[in-house]
Formats: structure tokens, sequence, C-alpha cells
């Protein structure tokens, strides 16, 4: 009964060692999408999986193709769209509801994500998904991940 070599025994403990960071990630990704109204930084998220901030945010990106930022902004973005949808509450309300601190970075980001800015989107997004299902309009009005949304005379209209 042989022992192996030793690149045999490091990939089986890389394997491993990605198996046990993959199940970490996916805890970060579930503790954002539970707690994206709280407040929530790379390094209260890497403590929480017991790594590095900068390892996590490496990993993170590798797994899903954008940071735990860049993740957690689009949650509340949705979430935010969602409200604004709703139509009783004001963008300033919005914004605090879903865990952002800036009206300007909360407006800035939501531009940037969905194409027009939260009073806009407030104002169109009633009229638009008027008697459509809810799950139907959040698949609908679902912001644009890893880009910036393009801007189109009929979404100003």
């Amino acid at each position: 009964m042989g022992c192996g070599t030793i690149s045999q025994v490091s990939s089986k403990s890389d394997a491993t060692q990605r198996l046990g960071d993959l199940a970490r990630l996916r805890r970060v990704r579930d503790r954002i999408d539970r707690e994206y109204a709280s407040p929530l930084d790379v390094e209260a998220l890497a403590r929480g999986a017991h790594m590095s901030a900068g390892h996590l945010s490496r990993e993170f990106r590798l797994a899903y193709g954008e940071s735990p930022y860049s993740y957690l902004m689009t949650r509340r973005i949705e979430r935010a769209m969602a409200l604004l949808r709703r139509g009783d509450l004001s963008v300033t309300d919005v914004c605090f509801a879903v865990g952002c601190s800036s009206l300007g970075t909360f407006s800035t980001r939501f531009t940037e994500l969905v194409g027009v800015p939260p009073s806009v989107y407030r104002r169109q997004a009633a009229q638009a998904t008027v008697g459509m299902p809810s799950c139907v309009a959040k698949q609908v009005t679902r912001p644009v991940r890893n880009r910036e949304a393009q801007v189109t005379g009929a979404q100003l209209a």
C-alpha cells in the first residue's frame, strides 16, 4: 500500500480546499440575499466566511462573475425596483429601506443598472406593470448585471 506522490496528495488537498471555498462562497451569497438591507461590507462577510477580504473578493468574482459588493448592490436595486413599483414610498424611503446609507450612491448605482434614475423609474413602472402578475413583473424588470444599462429613447418617453 503506497502513500502516493506529493503531487497526488497536493491535488487532493487543493480540491478539498476549493470545495470548502465554494461552500463558504455560497453561504456568503445566501447571507447577502437574506441580509441585503443590513449594513454589510466585504470585511464583515469575509470574517463570517473565515476568509480574508481579498481572498473572498477574488474567489467570489471567479465563482459568480462579480464582486461581493456588486452582488449586494444588485440585490438592493432589485428590491428597490419592487418597492418603487408599489408607488407608496419616496425614493429616499426606498433608499434607506434597502440598506443604502447614501441617496447619491443609491441613485447613481440604480441609474447604472436600470438605465433611468429611481424617480423616473417610479413614475414609469407603475404604468408599465399594471395588471401584470408580480412574478412576471419581477422577471421583466430585473436590473442588468455586469454592465451598464443602455438608455434608449423608449425608456425615457
